[in-house]
């Protein structure tokens, strides 16, 4: 335990929220910056800034006496209706964060990024970390914005801000008390009896947010100044992933399969329900894309130097949804 205050931005969502929740059960300081406030932190021993981390002077506020600042703030968006938003708050706001740290003089800045960031091929070879990030060579604003913001945070390391990026993969597991993830939601509509189907294709790699929360942590503690670092699980085919969650859930292997050759015509119909029903994008056309790309990632590096681990897939599915049920809306 450090005496240092902590500051995380995006304190609310899915890993920001495991993030709060690691640190304060380790005693150790916190102060967040958050655009409202929110019950899940009655319980939690912590100072609050209110407002947008695009603004310097919010920043500027929050970073005062820091030791090191997880920014973890971003704009997740797969259905290309927000791109603008995506590109302000992933790019411009990280750049903002970075120099409001120089400012004040934090210590240890620790991003996260994705593994949306790193470019891939079809070789399906180990995926390894790198420091080329080239958002022209990535597909969807997301991916984009988040290689720009990495790229430049890596730029700006230097001897008095000791800077440390982190990758996580597709995260799963308790907290997503925004509902905004893609994954929760199909975990959620299967749990229910919706959505009980499996693919004959695809795959990806999946991890839980607390196991993140914990390298993230390990990455201010332990990680090279401008090193990044891959947070991941294992890769599952989309088949298995479904498989274990219908074991998890006490139900019957799903019967229904789609074929890759048959995604194109349903695409729509799952775009329209999601829409409709107001909740993120399950199956879109960028989402079919992720899913037959080479996922698979190795955290490797984050074993070896941040002390890292990845909990089974199954236990991951179980908590999940057992926080959905106590936290069903």
């Amino acid at each position: 335990m450090s005496n240092g205050v902590n500051v995380i931005t995006g304190g609310k969502g899915h890993v920001g929220y495991a993030l709060v929740k690691e640190l304060a059960g380790r005693g150790e300081k916190i102060r967040l910056i958050l655009r409202s406030d929110s019950p899940v932190f009655d319980k939690i021993d912590c100072e609050k800034v209110m407002g947008d981390i695009c603004n310097p002077e919010v920043l500027d506020k929050a970073f005062e006496g820091a030791e090191t600042v997880y920014h973890v703030a971003g704009v997740v968006d797969i259905s290309g209706t927000k791109d603008k938003q995506v590109w302000e708050v992933n790019y411009e706001g990280t750049k903002k964060v970075v120099e409001a740290c120089k400012k004040a003089g934090v210590k240890n800045l620790v991003y996260v990024s994705s593994v949306d960031a790193i470019r891939v091929d079809d070789s399906m070879e180990v995926i390894t970390e790198t420091n080329d990030f080239d958002p022209d060579l990535l597909e969807g604003t997301y991916a984009k914005s988040k290689a720009a913001a990495t790229r430049y945070v890596l730029d700006s390391a230097d001897e008095n801000l000791k800077i440390c990026v982190v990758h996580p993969s597709a995260c799963i597991g308790p907290y997503d008390n925004n509902r905004t993830s893609s994954m929760i939601t199909a975990i959620n509509l299967y749990s229910k009896g919706f959505f009980s189907l499996t693919f004959d294709f695809g795959g990806y790699n999946f991890v839980d947010v607390r196991d993140v929360a914990k390298g993230m942590i390990g990455a201010a503690e332990r990680g090279r100044n401008g090193e990044c670092y891959i947070l991941c699980g294992k890769a599952y085919t989309l088949n298995e992933f479904m498989c274990s969650l219908a074991d998890v859930c006490g139900k019957k292997h799903p019967k229904i399969t789609i074929k890759k050759k048959h995604i194109d015509t349903i695409i729509p119909l799952f775009e329209k329900i999601s829409a409709a029903a107001k909740i993120p994008p399950v199956v879109n056309e960028y989402a079919i894309r992720k899913i037959c790309e080479n996922c698979n990632f190795t955290y490797a590096k984050a074993e070896k130097e941040l002390g890292y681990t990845s909990r089974p897939l199954s236990d991951s599915l179980r908590d999940t949804i057992k926080w959905l049920k106590k936290n069903d809306d």
